[in-house]
């Protein structure tokens, strides 16, 4: 008897990109390709996108306010030297 196993969970998916469609305001496009000097809208838009999730991970460093012991006698360049 021959056992079927299930190979679907093993098989790698390539996602493919689909198309958005968003209502955006063409004046701030038309700036943002301007002021980027971006070939195409959708090339602004993903520069804009990707800005924005840099500057929101930076953000996150702010919530280690106060989380870091601060030592003052620490050498760095001596660690430099030793690594």
């Amino acid at each position: 008897m021959v056992r079927k196993i299930d190979t679907l969970p093993c098989v790698a998916y390539s996602v493919q990109k689909m198309p958005t469609n968003l209502k955006l305001d063409d004046k701030l496009i038309s700036d943002a390709v301007k002021l980027g000097k971006h070939k195409t809208k959708q090339e602004a838009v993903n520069a804009a996108l990707a800005e924005y999730v840099q500057h929101r991970n930076q953000l996150k460093i702010l919530e280690l306010e106060g989380k870091i012991k601060f030592r003052p006698d620490w050498d760095y360049k001596k660690m430099r030297r030793a690594g």
